[in-house]
């Protein structure tokens, strides 16, 4: 019979719990009880799984972020313009079904707007979203209620939205929780995230987000053509998930998987034209808008080239921005895939998938507060240690926080809010704590040991085909074979992707 020791360690490789092996994450569990002990429930036991504790506390979350909308719902949507910044309670939806035309049953893409818009500037995908949502907020209209007046119908359009948008945060939560098939509870970081709550409903990313998380945990099972589908459909969405593509380019390169990177290729080929052909070929002027309105947006909040033309006073062509950002992803995207060929191991799936993310998000001419909903599910993958998140997240609800104030400065007559020198320093605080975040990827990246998804002995949970795969391309001879790692303290040697067996001596977890 095991001693109480090998026990731990196999309850450890079994199902990994952050209250035993995080300090933050230990402290923060005191408010329930404290850390989990031995005989706690394992995951697959009685009512109350990790994945459906997991999906519950994302839905509180989720409502208390509706609840942080509530002086907008209520009135400040709807009365002047500094208001919806002062309460931070701004949202893009219930604007744009008057501004987009929803509200007059005009059809995405097919039917031309007033003004200088002409046509809803969002991916084929996401306008689908955005027409269901009126359709469903109609449908009082079509059965003879009373619809109420404009106001009301902004109202329920939001609320109709909000709902959807919660099924994707679910979906999103459960899918973290289940790509990683020993560490559920690391999707308690996506699930408690502020940001996430905080701008969960100012705009439709969730849906991409959604199936961005769907198709990662595909992959991790090794569907492929499953993974390959989801991200056409995501990318349909929204731009970000093709870069996940470039990533499995590199990985798939390193570990000789070109089989499985052009099925899963070709699929996200195949769903994308599936869903933007028809729109393509019908309405060819309001199918493209997206991306003329992408490369025609001028310099605009949340980026570094904001606080280059405030600081300088002399503005940046956009065709140079564009030109100058193109260059710094491309730039980004070689960076990558240098550290995947020379990497002492080769890197974990959802790490470089974070990191080249980021780099798009640190280059782009603007950035949207929701657009950090890109990031978290990824953050949670790639380094799910909590003192790191709380640091990115902090920076992150300091930003969110300054981007209102410093709308509300611009749009008051008085200008109460923060001036653009304090707006500068809260982009500079999304940077910086966005910057921090890929460090310490790139860190576990270059030194594996310190890699908490790795301390198990297991290679790439997330990564599918690849988790466990030997080298076929290395760059560099301090390259070391895949399958077999040594553990900077205690432990024989690992097989990486298998678990190793408990017994003396066996646990390979670094001592702190």
């Amino acid at each position: 019979m095991p001693s109480a020791e090998e026990t731990s360690v196999y309850e450890d490789r079994a199902d990994v719990r952050p209250t035993r092996r995080d300090r933050i994450a230990a402290a923060g569990s005191e408010l329930i009880g404290g850390p989990a002990g031995r005989w706690a429930l394992r995951g697959g036991s009685g009512r109350f799984t990790p994945v459906r504790v997991i999906a519950l506390v994302t839905i509180g979350m989720f409502a208390l972020g509706m609840m942080q909308k509530w002086p907008c719902y209520n009135w400040a949507w709807f009365r002047g313009t500094s208001s919806q910044y002062t309460h931070a309670c701004y949202s893009d939806i219930p604007h744009l079904y008057l501004g987009r035309g929803f509200s007059e049953g005009r059809i995405p893409y097919f039917d031309r707007l007033p003004g200088d818009m002409e046509f809803l500037e969002y991916p084929v995908l996401t306008g689908l979203f955005m027409q269901v949502a009126a359709w469903i907020t109609q449908v009082p209209s079509w059965l003879g209620l009373a619809e109420g007046d404009i106001q009301q119908q902004e109202q329920m359009y939001w609320m109709v939205n909000a709902g959807m948008l919660m099924l994707c945060a679910v979906i999103i939560a459960v899918c973290v929780a289940r790509t990683h098939r020993n560490r559920p509870w690391d999707a308690l970081l996506v699930a408690l995230a502020p940001a996430f709550a905080l701008t969960a409903t100012i705009n439709w990313d969730l849906f991409a987000v959604a199936l961005t998380a769907a198709a990662m945990l595909m992959w991790s099972r090794g569907r492929v053509l499953a993974f390959g589908i989801l991200i056409g459909l995501a990318t349909a969405a929204k731009f970000y998930p093709g870069l996940l593509l470039a990533v499995l380019l590199v990985l798939c390169w390193r570990a000789g998987k070109w089989r499985e990177f052009f099925t899963a290729a070709l699929g996200a080929a195949g769903a994308w034209l599936i869903v933007n052909l028809p729109v393509m070929l019908l309405a060819p002027e309001g199918w493209k808008k997206f991306y003329s309105f992408s490369e025609e947006r001028q310099i605009d909040f949340g980026s570094f080239w904001l606080i280059i033309t405030q600081r300088t006073g002399e503005p940046i062509e956009v065709e140079s921005v564009n030109t100058y950002a193109s260059l710094l992803v491309l730039l980004a995207l070689v960076g990558v895939g240098v550290l995947t060929l020379c990497a002492p191991r080769r890197p974990r799936f959802a790490q470089l998938a974070f990191l080249l993310v980021a780099a798009f998000i640190l280059t782009n001419k603007v950035y949207s507060p929701q657009y950090v909903l890109w990031l978290i599910p990824l953050a949670a993958l790639a380094r799910p240690r909590w003192r790191d998140f709380l640091i990115w997240q902090a920076c992150e609800v300091m930003y969110f926080l300054g981007i209102w104030t410093y709308l509300a400065y611009t749009t008051s007559p008085k200008h109460q809010g923060l001036p653009p020198e304090g707006y500068q320093v809260a982009i500079a605080l999304h940077l910086l704590g966005t910057l921090y975040l890929c460090a310490v990827i790139v860190r576990d990246i270059l030194m594996p040991e310190r890699d908490e998804v790795r301390r198990d002995g297991s290679d790439d949970p997330s990564g599918g085909v690849l988790d466990g795969a030997p080298d076929v391309f290395v760059v560099g001879p301090a390259a070391h074979p895949p399958r077999h790692a040594a553990h900077a303290v205690e432990g024989p040697l690992v097989e990486w992707g298998t678990r190793p067996h408990s017994g003396p001596g066996s646990d390979p977890r670094p001592s702190s």
